[in-house]
């Protein structure tokens, strides 16, 4: 399969404990034909055993982007799916297994720039992280032992992606017109936006603020926000404000 197929999708790995880690999720990323990873603030250097478990996939931890936050390392990501093992949370994001996961990629990844976000190892990712993402994936295993190494969940995810990409039929991922998503970085500008608003106009009390804004963002991750549609809420946002501060004048 051509490196071309998955170009489009990212691996990203947060917080990193063991450098072995990072090494061993490289090469699980070539053997499929993954090769953009990032790391947002791994806790340690690369070592010898980084170096010695990616056996022949130097080049991926040599060209890895490292980040000192998550929203930086998705910044040019249209869709982002964080892997977790935990299902049972105050508000639920759209959950997919596995195979789906792999499937949902191979349709829309000519069109998106998509991650899959792994977090720390004993802990996984904050709710906070979780925030930044449209879906949550998770890979079924035996009741009895529920323990799988990052890596490993790597190359379990990347092989799904893999071997849906070569039978998938892509389909548009934007507008019904194929215009362009909205990146995280800007959608990420938009709830920074909205969340002032909704406070200037006492719609949010940031002292209880409640799920407000995860509603929010998980309403707006399903609309697939266009550019074009971005900058009409963006617009929309300024002129609200603009009207409050002339009626307050």
């Amino acid at each position: 399969m051509p490196y071309s197929t998955l170009q489009n999708l990212c691996i990203v790995m947060v917080e990193t404990s063991h450098p072995g880690n990072i090494g061993s999720a490289a090469r699980a990323m070539k053997t499929m034909g993954i090769r953009d990873l990032r790391l947002v603030s791994p806790r340690k250097p690369y070592s010898q055993e980084t170096w010695a478990l990616a056996s022949g996939a130097n080049d991926i931890v040599e060209q890895a982007k490292i980040t000192p936050s998550l929203p930086e390392a998705l910044a040019d990501c249209q869709y982002v799916i964080g892997a977790s093992a935990r299902s049972e949370r105050t508000l639920q994001w759209p959950q997919l297994d596995a195979r789906e996961c792999g499937q949902h990629v191979a349709q829309h990844l000519a069109q998106q720039k998509i991650a899959l976000v792994f977090g720390r190892e004993r802990t996984g990712l904050s709710n906070e992280e979780l925030e930044h993402c449209n879906a949550l994936v998770h890979i079924p295993m035996a009741f009895d032992y529920l323990s799988l190494n990052i890596a490993m969940a790597v190359q379990v995810l990347s092989y799904e992606c893999a071997m849906a990409a070569r039978q998938a039929i892509t389909v548009p991922a934007a507008s019904e017109e194929g215009e362009e998503l909205a990146n995280a970085q800007a959608m990420e500008g938009f709830y920074v936006h909205l969340e002032q608003s909704l406070i200037d106009v006492r719609f949010l009390d940031p002292e209880n603020p409640r799920l407000l804004m995860r509603r929010l963002r998980r309403l707006f991750g399903r609309a697939g926000v266009t550019v074009s549609e971005m900058n009409i809420l963006r617009g929309m946002l300024a002129a609200f404000g603009g009207s409050k501060f002339r009626e307050r004048a």
